[in-house]
């Protein structure tokens, strides 16, 4: 048997830094890893903790000739000779080397570089977790290794995960993704339990590890952490969840109840204030329902002009304003302190328009106002309501004439009276006795309708004016216009509705037309006529808008208008989804059963996802669902707009004859449909389908 020849190590020798040079045998060419600047600082903080392998430089004989090529360790070797540079070593300081002379150089490039085993990043968490245990800060430890201080503390927080977990993902059981999400609550007993119980779930995603772990937390987000305030809630012996690894929102708020508690006790101290203002009542809540002032005439108050030295102080940043504007014109991008400067003086002229409104006495004794939380965590304050119950008895006033039409009379039935010129010289002229009256106004009226049909202009006018007086004024008696708009209150039956884009536009638009219209009712038909045919399209459009009713009520059947509702969002292309509607939980997923779950997301994502998630609990299969549906744009079917028919009748359209000035409805280059000639009631009618027709055309 031969005998196995021992192995011989390299011999390793310090070497002055000046007799070593870089050798073309490295394999490294591709810049990686640590930089060079922050090796050198590692050096001259720690020293060179590992040897360079050297080869030696022979002459033309194969004589050494006192140099040494390095073809395995040259950035070492850069950032030595970048500290000899900076005068921090010398040239000749000895450098301790490995020197190799059998064997290829590239060898001995490639094998230092490929056989090094490369630390595990749970290594490195403990590494620093070891390091802070014995007393170093966040700060040294960050120093120490050229990173930032947040970055130690994501791993020394990866490094506090529970040690059954740390020990999953030294197996490669879990991903150091899954691990990060962990992080998000330091409760061992719970990170643990949500292992488990994702071993029998679909899904194993980092969002959906955060979910289960802030179960039952509320978002900082949320409008009423955001009205409480993070520090105060803090300050109060709350607790806040963080997510070092990603936006979180500011994080997850523990104590649902104590925050419900400080959002009450703030609400109420609000409240109070408001109540000093003088209101017959306040109501306070977090959130009322959408629709919950309907029905409620508003007073208007009167916005308290600025004083002369709030005048002067206001056009003093006007002034200052413009000038900068005007000197920065021409630049393309504004200096810093310019912009920071402009955006000050706008808030304060915004601070300056944003007046304080005053209320009559008599208005503050009958109205009251509503304070809640806007949907961004803000005061909501709504003041100004009347409640019906609360408002005055209108006297109607004594005048003789209508006193006396009001009394029975003689002819009430359907005969006339007669009287004699004698009675008539005795008793004087009588007033006109009801039945007279009625038939007279009857012609009258018949007669304003044909003309008012004649006058388009004037028409819109006058359905203009007694929409607004029905929408926005007490009574609605002053127009002969019998149009009546039902401003519908459903809010109620949709919770969250007031917080959607949809809600909040129309309630902005109808509060802007509410304080720029007369305070009387009796100056609005003087103010309509002279706005502008925009100014008054655009409030004939808010005031039919505010009368849509197309809710389904299942104790009120209202087929034909349901379907009139999908002609109409046809023709305006009305689509949900772009509007903001989205399926989660709350809104639909978690109030409709497993099978109509199944369906949303097999129209959605196809086949293949609804088996992915058919196994699934309810509350599982929710949130799976929300997470498929997410940016597809599904819609349940009550949302959904249906494409607008189009069948083969003949386009109607209105033409205007010149010499009578009279409307007619005639077909495209036809004769009048109806005209002169008798047309039956079945014909005389424009059907849906053709309405539909020519508003897609």
């Amino acid at each position: 048997m031969t005998k196995q020849q021992k192995i011989t190590l390299s011999a390793s020798r310090d070497i002055p830094f000046n007799k070593l040079m870089l050798s073309q045998s490295n394999v490294r060419h591709v810049k990686a890893g640590v930089s060079i600047e922050e090796l050198a600082e590692d050096i001259a903080r720690r020293t060179l903790l590992s040897s360079i392998t050297v080869r030696p430089v022979p002459d033309e004989s194969g004589a050494e000739t006192g140099m040494y090529t390095i073809p395995a360790g040259g950035r070492r070797f850069r950032a030595l000779e970048l500290l000899v540079k900076q005068k921090r070593m010398n040239k000749t300081a000895l450098v301790p080397c490995i020197v190799r002379t059998y064997g290829l150089a590239e060898e001995d490039s490639l094998a230092e570089n490929v056989q090094r085993a490369p630390l595990h990043p749970l290594d490195q968490f403990r590494a620093f977790q070891a390091m802070r245990e014995k007393g170093r800060t966040e700060e040294e430890i960050a120093a120490a290794f050229f990173v930032s201080a947040s970055v130690v503390k994501q791993r020394l927080k990866l490094a506090a995960v529970a040690p059954s977990l740390l020990d999953a993902y030294a197996e490669e059981e879990m991903t150091l993704d899954q691990l990060m999400a962990f992080t998000v609550n330091p409760d061992h007993a719970r990170q643990s339990q949500v292992w488990e119980a994702l071993q029998r779930h679909y899904s194993r995603q980092p969002h959906e590890i955060r979910r289960m772990l802030t179960g039952g937390a509320v978002r900082a987000s949320d409008k009423r952490a955001q009205f409480v305030g993070l520090n105060d809630y803090v300050e109060a012996g709350g607790e806040i969840l963080r997510d070092l690894f990603q936006q979180d929102d500011g994080g997850w708020l523990q104590d649902a109840a104590l925050l419900d508690v400080m959002v009450r006790e703030k609400l109420a101290e609000e409240a109070e204030g408001v109540r000093a203002e003088g209101w017959k009542w306040v109501e306070v809540d977090t959130e009322f329902p959408y629709g919950h002032t309907f029905g409620m005439r508003r007073v208007n108050g009167e916005a308290v002009p600025m004083s002369d030295e709030e005048a002067a102080s206001y056009q003093a940043l006007k002034a200052e304003y413009d000038a900068l504007e005007a000197e920065h014109a021409e630049a393309d991008e504004l200096p810093d302190d310019i912009d920071a400067r402009l955006g000050e003086i706008e808030e304060a002229m915004e601070a300056f328009e944003a007046r304080p409104i005053r209320y009559e006495a008599d208005d503050l004794a009958l109205a009251g106002a509503f304070v809640s939380i806007d949907s961004s965590g803000r005061l909501r304050v709504e003041r100004g309501y009347v409640r019906p119950e609360d408002e005055p008895v209108e006297e109607v006033e004594d005048i003789g004439e209508v006193a006396a039409e009001t009394a029975p009379v003689e002819d009430a039935d359907d005969t006339v009276a007669s009287t004699t010129d004698e009675e008539e010289e005795d008793d004087g002229l009588k007033p006109l006795s009801d039945r007279l009256v009625m038939e007279l106004t009857a012609h009258r009226t018949v007669a304003l309708r044909n003309a008012l049909a004649q006058d388009p202009q004037v028409a819109f006018l006058a359905a203009l004016h007694a929409m607004v007086l029905r929408l926005f004024y007490r009574y609605a008696v002053d127009s002969c216009v019998e149009i009546e708009p039902r401003n519908a209150g459903f809010g109620s039956q949709a919770p969250g509705l007031g917080d959607t884009a949809y809600a909040q536009a129309i309630d902005q638009r109808h509060e802007t037309w509410a304080r720029n219209l007369p305070k009387a009712s009796e100056d609005l038909w003087e103010a309509l006529t002279e706005y502008d045919s925009c100014s008054r399209e655009a409030l004939f459009a808010h005031c039919v808008a505010m009368s849509v009713n197309a809710v389904h009520d299942p104790y009120q059947r209202r087929p034909r208008a349901i379907a009139h509702a999908d002609v109409l969002a046809g023709t305006v292309g009305l689509d949900m989804a772009k509007a903001g509607w989205t399926a989660i939980g709350d809104s639909y997923l978690s109030r409709v059963t497993k099978a109509r779950i199944l369906e949303a997301v097999r129209d959605a994502k196809g086949e293949d996802a609804a088996d992915q998630i058919a196994g699934l609990k309810k509350a599982e299969m929710v949130t799976a669902a929300e997470d498929l549906l997410l940016g597809t744009g599904w819609l349940p079917d009550p949302l959904r707009t249906p494409p607008l028919a189009v069948e083969d009748a003949p386009m109607i359209e209105l033409v205007d004859d010149a010499d009578t000035g009279e409307a007619q409805w005639a077909e495209d280059g036809g004769e009048p449909a109806i005209g002169e000639s008798d047309v039956s009631g079945e014909d005389d009618h424009v059907t849906t389908d053709a309405f539909a027709k020519t508003a897609a055309e």
